[in-house]
């Protein structure tokens, strides 16, 4: 029987989470728990959990160019540990204050501030080092670029760089417009779901015109993913989401909600998802997987 896309996303999470295990440092060594296990303890707690929706779009997209799975998993479990860390600064009391993630006390709470800090800083070095080992693949220009696309997404000009604007607009005297936002969320939150594709794409071989293809595809499918998390944030409730919801406008911050109103956002999104799935054609049949993500992303409801 066929898998369900929740099935196959269950599966991909499943065994990302064993990955992370495996490559996360042990809290004891010959059986004496080592004098930094707090730090560890805290590494593991903050990878725990979560849709692991990058790691699902990097082993998908690797495998549909007859990847290793396992090369693929060490890739997943890398931008993971990105995407973990980015989580851990984003909850601190400086950033966003939050008191819950993934429906129970986010990183600062359970084990301190200074520890949350150098546990996102250590996952942040974990990443690379998975991604440059030769065990995540034998070509070294490969492991190169990896590291290189990882790099590049989580910097200045992507993921963190979102970060920093999202921050200034809060102090802003006006609301950002729709391009604006648009262009934050595609640093904040897109670039990681865009190099997600683009690291598969790299662990397989794929050929550029793919490459585009899965990069236009993430491009949309991310802004689609942050529009839906608006909505959650403004429709949803903490059980359900597993997170502080209505915070977004509490804390005055410019959302797709706010600009385009519940029902304009929603249409946005179902338009995104169309034009995400479109960029998918040149991959044919391979790609399915992708497209049922993106259909599935656009009714979640956390």
């Amino acid at each position: 029987m066929t898998e369900t896309i929740k099935e196959r996303l269950d599966t991909v999470a499943s065994d990302t989470a064993a990955m992370l295990q495996s490559l996360l440092p042990r809290t004891e060594v010959e059986g004496v728990r080592c004098s930094e296990a707090r730090l560890l303890d805290a590494m593991h707690y903050a990878t725990e959990g979560g849709k692991r929706l990058r790691a699902f779009l990097a082993v998908e997209s690797a495998l549909m160019f007859g990847t290793d799975r396992n090369h693929a998993l060490r890739v997943a479990a890398a931008i993971e540990c990105i995407h973990a860390y980015s989580l851990v600064h984003d909850d601190l009391p400086c950033m966003d204050d939050d008191d819950l993630r993934r429906g129970r006390p986010t990183t600062h709470k359970k084990f301190g501030e200074a520890t949350a800090v150098l546990a996102g800083d250590a996952l942040q070095s974990l990443a690379f080092t998975i991604l440059a080992d030769p065990a995540t693949h034998e070509n070294p220009f490969i492991r190169c670029t990896l590291v290189t696309e990882l790099a590049r997404a989580a910097g200045a000009r992507g993921m963190v760089g979102g970060q920093m604007i999202d921050i200034e607009a809060e102090q802003a005297s006006e609301p950002l417009s729709l391009a604006e936002t648009s262009r934050l969320q595609r640093m904040k939150t897109g670039a990681l779901i865009e190099v997600s594709c683009t690291c598969g794409a790299v662990l397989g071989g794929a050929g550029a015109a793919n490459r585009r293809a899965l990069e236009f595809f993430a491009r949309d499918f991310g802004l689609c993913f942050q529009i839906c998390d608006d909505l959650l944030d403004a429709t949803g409730d903490v059980a359900t989401v597993g997170k502080a919801v209505a915070k977004d406008a509490g804390a005055g911050k410019a959302t797709f909600v706010d600009l385009l109103g519940v029902e304009g956002a929603r249409e946005r999104a179902r338009l995104l998802t169309e034009q995400a799935i479109s960029h998918l054609t040149p991959l044919g049949n391979r790609a399915q997987t992708l497209a049922d993500l993106a259909n599935h992303a656009l009714v979640r409801e956390n």
